[in-house]
C-alpha cells in the first residue's frame, strides 16, 4: 500500500515523473476539501441538527433533505472559489452557473447522493464529473459524451470516508485520516473483476422491468442448475455511490434500468452528474457500462437533466446483459 497524499499523488498520478496539469490539480484539490467538510457534516448528523426535510423540492421534483442543501452550497461555494470551474450544474438545481469566464473546466456534481439513506446512517456520497470548457451560452456547453470527461470521481461517506478518483489513466482511492484530514492513498490500478457472483438491482421492481433484464435475472436465479451456472448472492443498498464502491472493490454487477411504471423515460438516473462519472470509473478500471442500446459514455446528452437505464459493473455480466438486449431488437 502507498502512502502518498492526494496531493502527491497529483504531482505525479501515472509515476512518470509529470505533474497533472495546474488548474485540474487545483480543482481535484478544492473538491477533496469539500467533500471533507460534507463527511464531517454527515458524521455530525443529529448533534449538528442537519438531518431531516429541508422542506424543499429539487428540479428532479424530489424532497430535499437538509444535508442535500447544505452539500449542494458548499459545492457551489468551492467551485467559485476555486477560479478553475467557468460553470457548475448540480442534480438539485435548474440551471447550471456561470462563476469564472475563461476557466478551463465545467463541474456537475450531485452533491448527495443516497438522500433517502441521510436519517438512517447508512453509506452515502458525492459524485462529481469535470469536463473542458466549451463555449456557449445555456446548458449548450454541458452536453458532451461522457468519453470527453477529463476526470470523475465521488467520496463516500461510510466507516472510512474514501475518495475514489480518475484522471482518465486508471482508477485509484484515497482514504480520509481524520486527525489529520489527509487524503492518504491506499489503493492504485483498482480493477473490477471480470467475473462475479453478485448483482445489484431493486427486486421490487421486477414486474415493471423490460424482458432482456427480467431474463438475465431470472438466469441468475436460476443458480448453479441455470444457465449461468453459479450461485448469486444479490446485494442492493439503494445509494449508487456505495454500491457502486462494492462493485469496484470486489465485482459485481450495478443496474438500474428502465421500467415500465414510467415508459417515457428512459431510466432513472441522471446521464450527467450519476451514470457518466461512474460509468468512467468503471470502464478504467477494466469494467463495462451499457444503457441498454450503447456503452454509456458514448451517449450525446441533450439536456442537463437527462435521465438514462444504468447497467455497468463485472464486463462478463455487463455483457450478458448486452447479448440479452441484442436478441430483443
Amino acid at each position: 500500500m502507498t502512502t502518498r497524499t492526494l496531493r502527491e499523488y497529483l504531482a505525479d498520478p501515472e509515476g512518470d515523473g509529470l505533474p497533472a496539469p495546474r488548474e485540474l490539480a487545483i480543482l481535484i484539490e478544492a473538491i477533496s476539501d469539500s467533500c471533507r467538510t460534507i463527511a464531517y457534516l454527515v458524521s455530525r448528523g443529529h448533534l449538528a441538527d442537519v438531518l431531516g426535510s429541508a422542506g424543499t423540492g429539487n428540479v428532479q421534483g424530489e424532497e430535499q433533505k437538509h444535508l442535500d442543501v447544505l452539500a449542494n452550497d458548499e459545492m457551489m461555494a468551492m467551485a467559485k472559489a476555486c477560479g478553475v470551474v467557468a460553470g457548475a450544474a448540480s442534480e438539485e438545481e435548474e440551471d447550471a452557473r456561470w462563476l469564472s469566464p475563461g476557466a478551463p473546466y465545467l463541474l456537475l456534481f450531485d452533491p448527495l447522493d443516497g438522500s433517502s439513506n441521510i436519517d438512517v446512517n447508512v453509506s452515502i456520497g458525492t459524485i462529481f464529473s469535470i469536463l473542458p470548457a466549451k463555449p456557449g451560452e445555456g446548458a449548450a456547453p454541458f452536453l458532451q459524451a461522457g468519453r470527453n470527461q477529463v476526470a470523475a470521481g465521488y467520496a463516500v461517506y461510510g466507516p472510512q470516508t474514501t475518495l475514489v478518483l480518475s484522471l482518465g489513466a486508471g482508477v485509484s482511492a484515497f482514504t480520509m485520516d481524520p486527525p489529520t484530514g489527509q487524503w492518504v492513498q491506499t489503493s492504485t490500478n483498482i480493477r473490477v473483476p471480470e467475473k462475479t457472483k453478485e448483482f445489484s438491482i431493486n427486486m421490487s421492481n421486477m414486474r415493471h422491468w423490460a424482458d432482456p433484464v427480467r431474463a438475465y435475472i431470472d438466469e441468475c436465479l436460476a443458480g448453479e442448475a441455470g444457465p449461468r451456472a453459479k450461485n448469486y448472492n444479490m446485494r442492493w443498498i439503494a445509494s449508487m455511490v456505495a454500491d457502486v464502491h462494492r462493485i469496484l472493490s470486489r465485482g459485481g454487477v450495478f443496474m438500474y434500468p428502465w421500467d415500465k411504471r414510467d415508459p417515457g423515460k428512459p431510466g432513472k438516473l441522471r446521464l450527467m452528474y450519476e451514470a457518466n462519472p461512474m460509468s468512467l470509473l468503471c470502464e478504467q478500471a477494466g469494467g463495462k457500462a451499457f444503457d441498454g442500446t450503447q456503452a454509456i459514455l458514448d451517449i450525446v446528452p441533450t439536456g442537463l437533466h437527462q435521465r438514462v437505464s444504468v447497467m455497468l459493473g463485472s464486463r462478463e455480466e455487463v455483457e450478458a446483459l448486452e447479448l440479452k438486449h441484442a436478441a430483443t431488437k
